[in-house]
């Protein structure tokens, strides 16, 4: 009779809350805490100022970091750097936006990047004369 429209799931890591090991999560992954391993998202990815992340891999759709990211990262969308951020690994992005303070060490890698608008017609300049 009436459709709901489906909650997006959420994954949340509290602050004390320290995991090892490999973290597939559906929906939203929100880290507070401390994960150390693989972390696979079906979804977003947003580590809090609170937290850390270190392991071989972090893959999602959109990643927003405001702690600390130590690992090869894979955002399917964008990846965003806050002032508080600390990252240190190769970075393969579909975008990126970093804050002035945000700190980064690693290679950076945008995938399918729109290609600039083509250049404009320069005006042709009144009282010159040709050579």
């Amino acid at each position: 009779m009436f459709k709901r429209k489906p909650t997006p799931l959420l994954t949340y890591l509290s602050q004390k809350t320290e995991f090892e090991g490999v973290l597939h999560a559906e929906g939203m992954l929100r880290v507070d805490g401390i994960i150390h391993g693989t972390v696979e998202v079906n979804g977003d990815l947003e580590i809090s100022t609170s937290g850390l992340v270190e392991g071989p891999e972090v893959k999602a759709k959109n990643i927003v970091v405001q702690g600390v990211l130590k690992a090869k990262v894979w955002a399917e969308g964008k990846l965003t750097l806050s002032r508080t951020a600390r990252l240190e690994g190769d970075v393969v992005a579909g975008s990126l936006e970093i804050e002035p303070g945000a700190y980064y060490t690693g290679y950076i890698e945008t995938r399918d990047a729109k290609s600039l608008p083509p250049a404009r017609e320069l005006p042709e300049l009144y009282g010159t004369t040709e050579v």
